[in-house]
């Protein structure tokens, strides 16, 4: 039936159905793309800039400052899709504890909206024609912050005409000091997002159907203000334990509970982090009130390097039907005008023909870092371990090759725009594991996966009722096992003073040298050993870091130590040999000086 032969129809049948007749023409289609300037209580001086994507989804971002600590001039006031509301009104969905709150001593923060044609060209949004600015394929929206010392932080919040997303980068060249991070924060009402990740996906739900970020059951505090636990059954919950290793992972968030709807947040390459391919921090949270997905840029907790500076750092908040989401296409943020931006013309790779010397019982990664950016890639040992790292900035690259996370190799690269530096095969030369020994407990591979309670240290925190006791009876070399039989951590007030007994052959009685490997330490723990009667010096302390033990990694800087033990010290026969842990520092429990074991293993001096 023809349009006109229907309306026809339907005049006959009455005005009630004609205007049902509309309102049906018209629901399948979406609202056009549009930026409107809209008034909060009818105030000019109140003015949020509002944003239809045509797909769905209609955001907010409120220009003014309306005086409320939880919510600032900046922030994510609404993400409405479909109807249903994203955003929590009574707290602001923003970068760190508001913009006017990243720098000391500066609250000013400037808001700017426009519409952008395919070509770049912009539209700033206006008052007229009732606020609405439309005609465009893209919205940006730039809030500025300066610092007191002229540095200048830029986030910008942008659409694609039809998509259900919210594309934002973070640019900067000085670090926000009141926090000393960098993290996007969206906070959804909980009974719009009621549930976190599907299982294999970081923050996604653990083998019980729990998720270990999920405060809702917790009633007592366990440590700090962010570790909780529950009394019946004796396990802890906390933001930190939704971490995965940066490598493993490109998108988190959580779902309704119907799972028809899920909202993720979807990264880059995280070019503008610190901390490399094996990097662990918080993503998100589960209260009886919110869902917080929290997008790091960079994070203080295990931090191994400096801060990178000068990067357009984006990330992608985005709708499915509840399903993965797909990787974005950020191809066209070379027409906005981005700070920091590089295209992928002004860029360039790495390739290598391959590595020798590998075990292939480990993935080998091979990393890329300097002060401004990191990238990282899987070396193919099917293949020779060939490898090729693309989408890089230019400049020279300390390039180190990592068996697991312990890294076997160091060189440099030289990377230029447009094309690909090729290298020849690469000789794993410094994997401590080539040295024969005459005993090792663990391997050489950067973690404490192995050793007892070694599994749990991301999930969940040490004094957990599912973590095994922390501290074993004596290791006996060639009967105890690692899984079973040795700490993956060890603190000066929980399970010091550990004892290995070992056994030697008269003609194994010379000058040998054991070797102890950790992967984070904490408050300027360092190991001291003595055998038998003999002790060794103390060696230099680690430089002190922040908490990190207890919150989901067991990521710091990889240290090898070497006692030499003189053949005096040992006898024919059984052999004891206790580590301690040493400090200056105090501290009491689980939050004492202490480290994270790699391996542990004797060798003939060399």
């Amino acid at each position: 039936m023809r349009i006109n032969d229907l309306r026809r129809h339907l005049r006959r049948l009455g005005a009630a159905a004609c205007a049902l007749f509309f309102i049906v023409l018209a629901s399948p289609a979406l609202a056009a793309f549009s930026l409107t300037t809209v008034y909060d209580s009818g105030s000019a001086s109140k003015v949020q800039y509002q944003v239809d994507t045509g797909g769905g989804l209609v955001f907010k971002v409120m220009a003014y400052d309306n005086g409320s600590s939880t919510q600032s001039k900046g922030d994510l006031s609404s993400i409405l899709y479909n109807g249903v509301q994203y955003a929590d009104a009574s707290r602001g969905s923003q970068l760190n504890s508001g913009f006017d709150f990243l720098y000391s001593n500066v609250s000013a923060v400037d808001v700017q909206a426009q519409m952008i044609s395919s070509t770049g060209v912009a539209t700033l949004a206006s008052t007229a024609n009732g606020g609405v600015v439309s005609g465009g394929a893209y919205v940006k929206i730039t809030v500025t912050v300066f610092s007191a010392n002229g540095g200048v932080l830029k986030h910008y919040y942008m659409a694609r005409s039809g998509e259900p997303r919210i594309y934002m980068g973070t640019y900067f060249t000085e670090e926000p000091d009141t926090l000393n991070l960098v993290r996007f924060i969206v906070r959804v009402p909980i009974a719009a997002l009621s549930q976190g990740g599907p299982a294999g996906t970081p923050g996604g739900v653990d083998s019980s159907g729990n998720w270990p970020q999920d405060l809702r059951s917790t009633d007592t505090t366990v440590e700090a203000s962010d570790v909780f636990g529950i009394s019946g059954t004796g396990q802890t919950r906390s933001k930190h334990y939704s971490n995965m290793r940066l490598k493993d992972w490109q998108y988190f968030g959580g779902r309704n509970s119907a799972g028809t709807v899920g909202l993720w947040f979807y990264r880059d390459n995280n070019e503008g982090n610190s901390g490399g391919p094996f990097y662990r921090s918080l993503l998100n949270q589960i209260t009886a009130t919110n869902n917080e997905l929290t997008y790091i840029v960079n994070y203080g907790e295990g931090q191994t390097e400096a801060f990178r500076l000068g990067v357009l750092n984006s990330y992608t908040l985005m709708f499915t039907g509840g399903s993965a989401p797909p990787a974005p296409d950020t191809s066209w943020f070379s027409v906005m005008g981005l700070d920091g931006y590089v295209a992928p013309a002004g860029r360039g790779a790495v390739a290598g023909v391959g590595l020798s010397g590998t075990d292939g019982n480990f993935t080998y990664t091979v990393g890329f870092s300097n002060a401004t950016a990191q990238y990282w890639t899987t070396a193919n040992l099917a293949n020779s371990g060939y490898f090729k790292a693309t989408g890089m900035r230019p400049g020279t690259y300390t390039l180190t090759v990592y068996k697991n996370e312990l890294a076997v190799y160091t060189g440099s690269v030289n990377v230029t725009a447009g094309g690909t530096t090729l290298l020849n095969t690469i000789a794993v030369n410094a994997d401590p594991a080539s040295t024969a020994a005459l005993w090792r407990i663990g391997n050489w591979d950067g973690t404490p996966t192995e050793f007892l309670n070694g599994g749990r240290l991301t999930t969940m925190h040490p004094t957990d009722s599912r973590m095994s006791n922390w501290v074993p009876s004596t290791f006996v070399v060639g009967t105890s096992t690692a899984a079973a039989g040795f700490p993956a951590y060890q603190w000066k007030d929980v399970n010091n003073a550990r004892v290995i007994t070992f056994t030697l052959t008269s003609a194994q009685v010379k000058n040998l040298t054991l070797r102890i490997g950790t992967t984070e330490d904490f408050n300027g723990a360092r190991p001291q050993v003595t055998v038998n009667g003999w002790t060794s010096a103390v060696p230099t302390a680690p430089a002190k870091g922040s908490r990190n033990m207890t919150v989901g990694t067991y990521r710091g800087v990889n240290r090898l130590y070497s006692y030499a033990i003189p053949a005096s010290a040992l006898v024919a026969g059984t052999n004891t040999l206790t580590i301690n842990v040493v400090s200056g520092t105090s501290g009491t429990a689980y939050l004492s000086p202490g480290f994270s074991y790699d391996a542990v293993d004797l060798i003939a001096t060399p």
